[in-house]
């Protein structure tokens, strides 16, 4: 866990991009920084590439086979002339960690503690949009896998001094 603090010391410093960017749809055509005019809504997911780097390093840092990565959720506001302006809704994570054995509820419950812990270290500032998720996924096989979400307010609320199968257990029901 020391080493994944330290490395939070880099989390630290990723500067989030605005809540809105322009970006243009069709590659050749670079919109308006400002638009009029109606648009239709679609959900979207926005890659955090410096957030997805200073995440993975941090959980690599606990386990060098985890993975870790960052992305935007929100709506692209998609105007007629293809253009669209992206509003992050919330800061989703995602780690995968591949193990030998699915019935470690310890090990798990604590590796989800170590991970939240560096998620919620990040300052504020660099989380657009509310808290969102981390989703953690433990790999034996690739039909033999454990998925959840951990909602970060959640956990902030209802899971502090927990770990071990206890802290699973909040979050994840066995089928």
């Amino acid at each position: 866990l020391i080493t994944a603090i330290a490395v939070f010391g880099a989390l630290q410093t990723v500067s989030a991009p605005a809540n809105e960017t322009v970006t243009s749809l069709p590659a050749s055509e670079t919109p308006p920084a400002v638009q009029t005019g109606s648009c239709a809504y679609m959900w979207a997911y926005k890659d955090a590439p410096e957030l997805t780097a200073s995440f993975d390093s941090a959980v690599k840092a606990l386990n060098a086979e985890a993975i870790g990565r960052a992305e935007y959720y929100g709506e692209d506001c998609i105007y007629a002339d293809g253009s669209a302006t992206f509003s992050t809704m919330e800061t989703d994570f995602y780690t995968r960690l591949p193990v030998d054995d699915l019935s470690k509820e310890d090990e798990f419950g604590n590796w989800v503690a170590q991970v939240m812990e560096i998620v919620t270290q990040i300052p504020r500032e660099n989380l657009p949009g509310n808290y969102g998720f981390v989703e953690f996924s433990f790999e034996k096989t690739e039909a033999e896998r454990i998925i959840f979400r951990v909602p970060i307010q959640q956990y902030i609320s209802d899971a502090q001094g927990k770990s071990g199968a206890e802290l699973l257990r909040l979050f994840y029901s066995p089928p």
